[in-house]
């Protein structure tokens, strides 16, 4: 990226009204070694007791770590491994956040630190809420860009809802951990950030056609983000170093500026809704989950086909605000490009590849905007008429 996340957080930070850097967190580490500066935080928080969120895998590659600095600094350490489902994913649905609150209950923690990628953030950011508590995030792998979000994409009884939580008070990202991530991980970090061509867009729609919030400040800091992922898109293939800071350093920035903003619009768009939508029909048929990114970054490439094709075919011939909505469709890629993208960084680039079926597709395309009724994107708008 061209701003550093200090620069990042200085610039958003202007553009709050109230609250300012200290609704960021801080602090905000990304760096070799940054897991071995947890045990010093906790200890100047004062917190005693504190409990870990991690699973079988995150608990090797940094819980066991995490738990060994702590207990030498005297806390008294409860670490949740979260158990998966009977497809043997860990999801974060409503078993998941009553096992980690019962085990918060159980050490009388006064912290939490979720040590995982996004589904354990999930988790770890709605009981922290839940339960009054503050939340420390030490990422695993550099694959989605809710590590800094106040909301939780939660699995009630099958449907998918966000619902408020808690953003995180500090940030350890140690790029020596995320390096060792498998490279599918980072591959769908690439995806989710792909995501913003038309995240972007349909917020742009929003804004133009139903007077939407928008902030062209937050809007521009999302670009820089992506665009500094496409410029990386080899490295990030490979596993480069360079690569996976660019990476882990853009997907925190896309978070900040959710957070900045309050919601996630600069961030999810209708491929976000597809993606959901998958993840639903997915469980309810006893499916394996796929990696939110993955989905993310073939979504977006569909999502550019179906809206493109749909203003060559002169959809909303006659609105007043054609001509602008035009010229912003007119900067996201064609899904040919997109793709090309995926595949430079790993990825699925088609349905096929992806194991999403043609029929489960169309029915997305044609249902996915229920997902998000307070959203207004050009999916939305097509499907409502």
């Amino acid at each position: 990226m061209s701003l550093s996340l200090n620069e990042v957080v200085a610039r958003l930070s202007e553009g709050m009204e109230q609250g300012g850097k200290g609704a960021f967190p801080d602090p905000l580490v990304v760096a070799d070694g940054a897991i071995r500066q947890v045990p010093e935080y906790i200890a100047k928080r004062g917190f005693g007791n504190l409990s870990i969120a991690a699973d079988a895998n995150t608990y090797e590659a940094a819980g066991r770590e995490l738990e060994a600095g702590l207990r030498e600094r005297g806390v008294k350490v409860l670490t949740t491994i979260v158990l998966p489902n009977s497809q043997g994913d860990v999801v974060a649905d409503e078993a998941s956040v009553v096992q980690l609150l019962m085990d918060l209950q159980r050490n009388n923690s006064q912290a939490v630190v979720a040590a995982g990628a996004g589904t354990l953030h999930d988790i770890a950011r709605y009981a922290a809420y839940t339960a009054g508590l503050p939340f420390i995030s030490v990422p695993t792998a550099p694959s989605v860009d809710g590590f800094t979000s106040k909301g939780a994409p939660l699995l009630l009884r099958g449907d998918k809802i966000t619902v408020p939580a808690i953003g995180p008070e500090a940030i350890f990202a140690d790029l020596a951990i995320l390096r060792l991530a498998p490279a599918a991980l980072a591959a769908a970090g690439f995806g989710d950030m792909l995501g913003k061509y038309t995240s972007l867009f349909d917020w742009k729609f929003g804004s133009v056609t139903a007077g939407e919030p928008y902030r062209a400040d937050v809007a521009e800091i999302t670009e820089q983000a992506l665009l500094a992922c496409v410029r990386h898109a080899e490295d990030i293939g490979r596993g480069a170093e360079e690569g996976l800071r660019v990476l882990t350093e853009a997907l925190i920035a896309s978070g900040l500026a959710m957070l900045a903003l309050g919601h996630s619009h600069p961030a999810s768009g209708a491929e976000h809704h597809l993606s959901h939508y998958w993840e639903m029909a997915y469980l309810r048929s006893g499916h394996r989950q796929l990696l939110h990114g993955a989905k993310v970054g073939v979504a977006c490439a569909e999502i550019a086909a179906h809206y493109h094709g749909l203003w060559s075919a002169g959809m909303f011939a006659g609105s007043p605000w054609r001509e602008a909505v035009g010229r912003e469709l007119a900067r996201v890629p064609g899904d040919s490009v997109l793709r090309g993208l995926l595949r430079k960084a790993g990825g699925p680039s088609t349905l096929e590849e992806l194991g999403v079926e043609e029929e489960l597709f169309k029915r997305s395309l044609s249902e996915a905007h229920q997902v998000r009724l307070n959203r207004w994107t050009m999916l939305r708008a097509v499907n409502e008429g």
